[in-house]
């Protein structure tokens, strides 16, 4: 009853997915001229630019999604999970390590991984090379793309495997209250991971260089100093893999940093330099925003962090981080729930951990993510107001014109999809607000 229990949600959700996907690509097939109150704003060809653009996203997804659900649903009706299991047992046995070993554990992990990078490659292949190269956003040649692919999954393992021996090996010795421990754990590495991963493990990816000195790099210091803002640096990513844009902020307590992509400078981006000379500077701009813009867009960003969003959002993960642990110590005895998934004769802490976890919370994970989307769409707009309290409410609404164009989003959402997928507000809802001074 388990077993049938856990797909028959599965296949719900998915259905449910599909039915909201529908919803949305009917409006891209039915929306096809610009709407009256994006006239001024958006012109007819970039409107059916990013149409056709969300639209074959769109279809993507849906198929990407069965593709997903089927593989999984197959997985777990031929026993999948206790075969690899098997695989990995019989791999550590020929090294003289015993089922008592954590070893087991790491090699079936990796197993498992390294099958959900395989089956996900064509998938991801075709998305970079058809779908993002026929719209104009793929960078990657294909050997880069796989020596990427590579790379992502060696340095996945170098965090992944420590950290789940550290986590299993504290479940093993924790007694009654491991899960305080183990949570504690995790804590600890979220916060390490968010504190080294723009200095040490993005670099490794992508290249980072410091904003150099001017204009640009002297408002931002002192837009930054305005809201007591303890920035330290600022760099400009080099976009590789994709001309999409995007800016972020990290860093704990008084080492803050700035990171921009150089697509969303309009000096710096390298679709505006296609063909120019050393010398000549093209009249207009193809992508990104100007200086204002940018201080705009990050007026919304030092938002999030000046209305405490990020302290929150860390407080709500870390509480439902518990509540999963508590809940899992409760359930981890539970042999009937190893029973239902093909383990009759052993009760693998890190197979627990994926049946409660993955399975049983399933239910529980789609409401809370329903709620931190909303939740999500609330802080946005408290983000814009905050800009616009800055005096930057014109120069982010043309920003945020500007993104959209760049990005090929299409303004036009049904409003079901919207209300459970996008973690952002659409974009009229943002332009409205920033025009009428109002928030909802």
């Amino acid at each position: 009853h388990i077993f049938y229990a856990v797909l028959g949600f599965s296949w719900t959700v998915y259905l449910w997915e599909a039915y909201l996907a529908y919803r949305q690509r009917k409006m891209y097939r039915l929306t096809t001229h610009v709407p009256q109150e994006l006239g001024k704003i958006m012109d007819s060809e970039t409107f059916e630019k990013s149409r056709l653009y969300q639209l074959d996203k769109s279809n993507f997804s849906f198929w990407s999604g069965l593709y997903s659900e089927t593989e999984g649903t197959l997985i777990l009706l031929f026993g999948g999970i206790p075969f690899l299991w098997d695989i990995a047992g019989s791999f550590t046995a020929h090294f003289g390590f015993g089922p008592e070993y954590i070893t087991q554990s790491l090699v079936f992990l990796t197993l498992a991984t390294l099958f959900s990078a395989v089956t996900g490659l064509p998938w991801s292949l075709y998305n970079t090379f058809v779908i993002e190269e026929k719209h104009g956003f793929n960078q990657q040649t294909l050997g880069f793309f796989f020596k990427d692919a590579v790379k992502k999954f060696f340095v996945t393992q170098c965090i992944l495997l420590p950290v789940t021996s550290l986590l299993l090996y504290i479940i093993k010795i924790g007694g009654d209250y491991f899960f305080i421990y183990a949570w504690l754990f995790t804590l600890g590495v979220s916060l390490i991971l968010v504190t080294i991963y723009a200095d040490y493990i993005a670099p490794l990816f992508d290249k980072f260089t410091p904003l150099p000195e001017g204009e640009l790099k002297n408002d931002i210091e002192s837009m930054a100093k305005s809201i007591s803002f303890p920035l330290t640096k600022v760099y400009v990513v080099e976009s590789k893999r994709s001309s999409h844009s995007n800016a972020y902020f990290y860093g704990f307590f008084k080492n803050k940093r700035i990171v921009l992509f150089d697509t969303l400078l309009e000096d710096y981006s390298p679709l505006n330099k296609t063909g120019e000379s050393e010398t000549h500077q093209p009249e207009n701009k193809k992508q990104g925003c100007n200086n204002p813009e940018i201080l705009a867009v990050l007026g919304h960003e030092l938002g999030h962090w000046k209305l405490g969003h990020t302290v929150k959002n860390i407080v709500i993960s870390q509480m439902n981080s518990f509540l999963c642990f508590s809940l899992f110590a409760v359930l981890i005895g539970r042999k009937e729930l190893f029973v239902a998934f093909g383990f009759t004769h052993s009760q693998p802490t890190l197979i627990g951990l994926m049946i409660i976890f993955q399975f049983i919370f399933s239910p529980y994970n789609e409401l809370l993510s329903f709620c931190l989307t909303v939740l999500s769409r609330r802080f946005e707009f408290q983000a814009d107001a905050f800009a616009r309290n800055m005096g930057k409410a014109s120069e982010l609404y043309s920003a945020l014109i500007k993104l959209n164009k760049d990005n090929l989003g299409f303004p036009v959402a049904d409003w079901l999809f919207s209300m459970w997928h996008y973690s952002h507000p659409p974009l009229l809802e943002r332009l409205r607000a920033l025009g009428s001074g109002k928030q909802d």
